[in-house]
């Protein structure tokens, strides 16, 4: 029997692809996002009916849920069926900084704790103060943030750049800041507890 090698592909294939995408949705006058689907399925579910903001043609956005469906698939089909044997790749220095701040190495390739951290996502975490800021507070702040900010991070970092739009390339900016302050000053805090 022939052991199959695994390599992961050239980052270049995923950023062909993405260029692809966003020259297609270009042409089609339409703009990428992940975050316009909570608001088209608030919408399905009749919210429109009581908030202006959700009162959308909805149907106009099925190309976009599929995306989000097909993405939930496809992360699906590549952690059960076509995992990668290699353990995630991370430098030595991010590796000593985590360990620091109390979060382990990633686990074993194949398994749930080599993508998030298990202090953090284990199922037993979850109902302590921890997991409560990490998941509640920080699930609100997010959604709180892309509100405001008029989109997500793939929307304004891939679609809104690719139109060269100036509010994009401030989020994006925003973004950048709000990730190294989370990581150096507040995720330390949050592991104390």
């Amino acid at each position: 029997m022939h052991e199959i090698i695994s390599q992961p592909w050239h980052w270049s294939v995923s950023g062909l692809a993405i260029a692809a995408v966003m020259f297609l949705l270009l042409y089609a006058g339409k703009e990428f996002g992940v975050s316009s689907n909570l608001r088209t399925m608030c919408t399905i579910a009749g919210a429109g009916k009581r908030y202006d903001f959700f009162d959308i043609d909805w149907r106009a956005q099925t190309w976009n849920l599929l995306f989000i469906a097909g993405a939930v698939i496809g992360g699906f089909l590549a952690f059960y069926f076509f995992p990668s044997p290699h353990p995630v790749q991370l430098s030595s220095q991010t590796v000593d900084y985590l360990q620091a701040v109390g979060i382990a190495a990633p686990g074993p390739a194949g398994t749930p704790w080599s993508y998030v951290p298990v202090e953090l996502f284990a199922v037993d975490r979850i109902f302590t103060l921890r997991g409560f800021l990490v998941l509640v507070v920080g699930g609100f702040l997010i959604g709180f943030g892309t509100r405001w900010a008029g989109g997500c991070t793939s929307g304004h970092a891939i679609s809104g750049l690719a139109n060269l739009q100036l509010p994009s390339l401030l989020a994006v900016i925003g973004f950048f800041i709000g990730g190294l302050v989370m990581s150096w000053l507040v995720l330390p805090l949050i592991l104390q507890f």
